[in-house]
């Protein structure tokens, strides 16, 4: 199945990702098939959160849910970040109104040894490897699908946290007081997570993104010390297991939210995309990360409460910032769950208007 895929109709979310011209700015957003959309809702009454990922037909089901209500550019496949420690012999549990949680996080570093370091990955995560694939010819081309994952540090403050947190103090914690181990937990997940993404691409994947969700509990030092080196790792082992295999060099986004103080960091580390949240203004976010690199983002998700009239206004002026050269449009992070459908809509049908009249007349 993986072969013979449909042509792609729209692939302009990838020559922007690789810094080529298009006549719009290219949409998607983070979040986008999920509790928002009633007939997510309507599916989950009958499946659990796991259930909905780990069952190839229903997570295409899902992942298409807002290709078929919206103009997006771009889908990405319906999974979580958490399946990775679940892979590495972690039980989590999606609980209502919660969130995700781990029965028995990581307390110490001799609960290193319970991990399973170097996981069949065609056993634990070849339910996602054959939703990509189902999914790419689903789409039958209409625009491309994303693969992700979430970056070590991230997965790390889960699986030692035990689910959602303020602080995070349990997690660095161990950056502090046991930091050679912390290091031995990042390259594992490191080591993980490069297979996991091949995984993607060989199955389907025509982009890629990281999420380093939890970026923000980090300063300067500790994201240089404990997250910068492994999301470079990730990029360059990724590229060049993809140039070894034969596959498609597929373009790769990072996402760390709430990282102004290193967005020139993540400009030499060689993704094709760098996302920005609400936070970061696009010229000094342009400035920071250089010309040769395309920015993602970055309405604020709130802005999405607002009337229709108000979110054009918002995209008019979030599009003249970014300017018509390497940029993806997105919100600044997930959509929120109560958001209106229709509100959503305004969001990407305004990105599409504006853009193009800002590319005609350049």
């Amino acid at each position: 199945m993986a072969q013979n895929f449909p042509p792609l109709l729209n692939d302009a979310i990838l020559r922007v990702a690789r810094g080529q011209r298009t006549e719009f700015t290219p949409v998607w957003v983070m979040r986008q098939a999920g509790r928002y959309l009633p007939e997510f809702r309507e599916i989950r009454k009958d499946f659990s959160f796991f259930e909905l990922c780990k069952t190839p037909e229903l997570a295409c089901q899902v992942t298409l849910q807002p290709i078929n209500r919206f103009n997006l550019d771009a889908a990405i496949i319906f999974s979580d970040i958490l399946v990775v420690p679940q892979a590495l012999g972690m039980a989590v549990d999606m609980l209502p109104g919660v969130g995700p949680h781990f029965p028995k996080p990581l307390e110490k570093p001799d609960d290193l040894s319970l991990l399973k370091e170097t996981p069949n990955m065609k056993k634990e995560l070849g339910y996602v490897f054959d939703a990509i694939t189902l999914t790419r010819h689903r789409l039958e081309g209409r625009v491309p699908l994303l693969g992700f994952c979430g970056a070590p540090w991230t997965l790390m403050g889960y699986m030692i946290e035990g689910g959602g947190t303020k602080t995070m103090s349990k997690a660095k914690r161990w950056l502090y007081e046991w930091p050679v181990e912390s290091h031995k937990l990042l390259k594992i997940l490191t080591n993980v997570t490069v297979d996991y993404l091949v995984g993607q691409v060989e199955a389907g994947a025509q982009m890629l993104q990281v999420f380093e969700s939890s970026a923000g509990f980090l300063g300067p030092q500790l994201f240089e010390k404990f997250a910068l080196p492994y999301i470079n790792s990730i990029r360059e082992n990724v590229k060049s297991r993809l140039h070894c295999e034969g596959l498609d060099e597929v373009p790769m986004a990072i996402f760390a939210k709430d990282t102004h103080y290193a967005l020139d960091k993540l400009g030499q580390t060689g993704y094709d995309v760098v996302g920005i949240d609400w936070t970061v203004k696009p010229k000094k976010a342009r400035q920071e990360v250089g010309s040769y690199v395309t920015l993602q983002g970055n309405l604020d998700p709130c802005a999405l409460y607002a009337s229709p009239f108000d979110i054009d206004q918002y995209v008019a002026q979030m599009i003249t910032e970014f300017g018509p050269d390497r940029h993806i449009a997105n919100l600044g992070h997930g959509v929120y769950p109560d958001i209106d459908p229709a509100h959503l809509c305004a969001f990407v049908d305004a990105v599409h208007k504006h853009s193009k009249e800002l590319h005609s007349t350049h």
